[in-house]
């Protein structure tokens, strides 16, 4: 809807890049997760929008 070409699915709308109901040692495994994810999509050439999901 906004023009993005990568979109990395997050976790929810209250807490795109984590978990507030999870542990602490599993919140950031998952944060782990989602930026990873996110910086293969930057590698990533993609002409149109493009959903990477975990």
């Amino acid at each position: 809807m906004v023009g993005s070409n990568r979109i990395v699915a997050g976790s929810k709308i209250v807490n795109p890049l984590g978990n507030a109901d999870l542990e602490p040692k599993d919140e950031k495994e998952l944060r782990r997760t989602i930026l990873r994810k996110a910086l293969e999509a930057l590698q990533k050439d993609v002409k149109e929008q493009t959903l990477f999901e975990q």
